[in-house]
């Protein structure tokens, strides 16, 4: 086989949760340019719209639907959307998220705290399984979820953030080893710091000279730097992988 067509896409359907901006917009741009078919699931109707633009240009077809990751009711008419007009899923990115920046457990509120576990944990479970359902059809399929640094490495300003983000990986190896005998593999990127929205305020923190400091590449990284390796683990050239977290992040982790 080809080097090129083990990571060709096409005739997949892909949903990339939180896709209309950041990380999951370059994801989602990325697996469309590989072949995939795209649906974007996010809250804000006008960035869904301009995603969804930018995936038309790009030539597959694609969906935006509006979905709050948090709302579970509306989880399952979502995916069947986007079963209806793209066909069955083959790809999963949970990449939607949220942080409450409350300086620690002794700062934080309950409803901060329920609103990321809701967003980072709860929904990745949920999507998964309903997701599975439609792979375990299929005989095959790829989920990808999205971790961090604070997958590894604790946080005293955002506990509820690391807490999920720690679960994370330790799901991802439960549902690897679950769905692996269905031909269903479930692995993890843990990005470094990426300049995004959600990042933007720590460039204006002390946080921010540490994080040069320790990043061997010297720079943040760019949300497009994270499309290879979501390409890569969506293809049949990551068929023998699962249950593994790959960090995307310029070296912060080896220092």
């Amino acid at each position: 086989m080809q080097t090129n067509a083990l990571f060709e896409l096409t005739g997949r359907v892909a949903v990339v949760t939180g896709g209309n901006g950041g990380i999951g917009r370059a994801i989602a741009l990325g697996l469309a340019q590989a072949g995939a078919a795209v649906a974007v699931l996010g809250r804000n109707h006008d960035k869904n719209q301009r995603v969804l633009s930018e995936l038309q240009a790009i030539g597959v077809p694609s969906l935006a639907v509006k979905l709050d990751v948090t709302d579970r009711d509306a989880l399952e008419p979502a995916l069947n959307k986007v079963e209806s007009e793209l066909g069955g899923i083959g790809i999963l990115v949970n990449n939607a998220g949220n942080v409450s920046l409350s300086g620690g457990v002794l700062h934080e509120t309950s409803q901060a705290w329920d609103s990321v576990i809701e967003t980072q944990l709860n929904a990745v479970f949920l999507l998964s399984k309903l997701a599975a359902r439609s792979m375990l059809s299929q005989k095959r399929g790829k989920i990808i979820n999205i971790g961090s640094m604070y997958s590894f490495f604790g946080s005293g300003l955002i506990p509820s953030y690391s807490a999920a983000k720690g679960a994370i990986v330790q799901l991802t190896k439960s549902m690897a080893i679950e769905l692996a005998p269905h031909n269903i593999q479930v692995n993890a990127i843990a990005p470094g710091w990426i300049e995004t929205d959600m990042t933007a305020p720590v460039k204006n923190m002390p946080l921010n000279e540490e994080i040069l400091a320790r990043t061997p590449a010297g720079r943040w990284g760019q949300p497009e730097e994270l499309a290879g390796t979501a390409v890569y683990l969506a293809s049949r050239a990551s068929d023998f992988v699962t249950g593994t977290t790959i960090r995307v992040d310029g070296g912060y982790a080896i220092r």
